[in-house]
């Protein structure tokens, strides 16, 4: 159940931070309002790990080396995320986001890449990702 209400947290914050985000890119430029985001996250991030962390830093050394670029596709949602807004409503541009994920999660569980536990998609997954696009469509079109 945790799980769940963290779900709904990022899913609200990754919203409201999109708008933020975007409304500050009108005032700075875009890549000053990303550098501006990414070294506030950055900073609070170094905070929060000197306070509470219980892990590693040194251990980066031995991790795949793959994995180490999920910190450069910070770079790519937080621009990817604020253009994305600013030429859609935010309701389409976050929809359209959502389905994206679920799309690429979905691959990733089917072929259980990364380490993940080989999930498939049967009918079902795939009606609910047709109504989506259909909600996406219907906000789009109204």
């Amino acid at each position: 159940m945790i799980g769940f209400l963290f779900s709904v947290i990022a899913g609200a914050a990754m919203s409201v931070q999109g708008v933020m985000n975007t409304r500050l890119q009108e005032h700075v430029g875009l890549w000053e309002a990303n550098a501006y985001v990414q070294g506030t996250a950055f900073a609070l991030s170094l905070a929060v790990m000197w306070l509470f962390g219980t892990g590693s830093l040194g251990a980066l050394a031995s991790a795949p080396k793959g994995y180490l670029l999920g910190g450069a596709l910070g770079l790519v949602i937080t621009v990817t995320v604020m253009l994305a807004i600013k030429g859609l409503d935010v309701t389409v541009a976050v929809s359209a986001i959502l389905i994206a994920q679920l799309l690429v999660a979905a691959v990733i569980d089917a072929f259980g890449w990364m380490g993940q536990e080989k999930v498939p998609m049967g009918l079902w997954q795939y009606v609910g990702l047709a109504l989506m696009l259909g909600g996406v469509a219907l906000f789009k079109f109204r």
